[in-house]
């Protein structure tokens, strides 16, 4: 444990520790964890943008005033991490300025409001899309209290890393049994036949309430660039579902 202390302290040069989670209502149709539904995985840089229901999410508004989204840009086949701080619009999109192949979180950078237990730091559901009103790719919405930050449970590993899963965490509505499913995209820079496969790495079958997995010894590697995270379904209905997980990311 102090060793991983003095990783996310940065005392530890080259290593790193990742903390993910995400939640979704899931249905009958297998889909990510994540609380739009989807994991976008393009093959190649996609131009973004962003978008509020609510004027109020404006530069001098009292709700969200910039985001910061952190994903991945593919150069010549290398994945590397990109973080971007842009001011918001209120019901108008705006682009951000550089194109992504991933995006693994987003949340609220600056607002107008003084956060509390009634009043959030955003006023409606911010959606990061494709340009042009395109395809979803993640939203935060204000309900039941506006959480500030996309629930992605998924993440995808750079170029020049290799990931170790130390732990994860699923929680699901206890009414309800979910299957959940754990899953590596291995060589996701391929982007023509043969590709790196699809791989379940862990299947829980039937969780109810909660399930907790930590490793005596860290699971896989998991080299970069490459897509980890959760996928899940119920048999009948729908079910409130939140997965929490792990990592600890080494420099190759």
């Amino acid at each position: 444990m102090d060793y991983y202390l003095e990783v996310k302290k940065g005392n530890v040069p080259g290593s790193s520790i990742v903390h993910k989670f995400g939640s979704a209502n899931l249905t009958t149709t297998i889909a990510p964890i994540c609380r739009a539904g989807v994991y976008q995985t393009p093959t190649a840089n996609i131009a973004l943008e962003f978008i509020s229901d609510n004027v109020n999410d404006t530069a001098a508004g009292t709700g969200a005033r910039s985001v910061q989204i952190t994903g991945l840009q593919n150069v010549g086949g290398v994945w590397s991490e990109v973080t971007q701080t842009i001011a918001t619009n209120g019901t108008t999109a705006v682009a951000v300025p550089t194109s992504l192949i991933r995006v693994t979180t987003w949340k609220v950078a600056t607002s107008g409001t003084y956060a509390n237990a009634t009043s959030g730091s955003h006023a409606g559901t911010l959606t990061l899309r494709t340009a042009g009103a395109g395809a979803t790719w993640a939203s935060i919405p204000p309900t039941p209290f506006p959480a500030g930050r996309s629930q992605i449970g998924v993440y995808s590993v750079p170029s020049g890393k290799t990931a170790y899963l130390l732990s994860k965490q699923v929680f699901v509505d206890t009414t309800k049994t979910a299957d959940i499913y754990f899953f590596e995209r291995s060589a996701a820079n391929t982007v023509a036949a043969p590709y790196g496969p699809m791989t379940l790495i862990q299947r829980e079958i039937g969780v109810a309430g909660g399930f907790l997995l930590e490793t005596k010894a860290p699971k896989a590697p998991f080299v970069g660039p490459c897509d980890i995270g959760f996928m899940g379904v119920v048999a009948a209905g729908t079910c409130e579902c939140s997965v929490e997980f792990e990592l600890l990311l080494v420099d190759d």
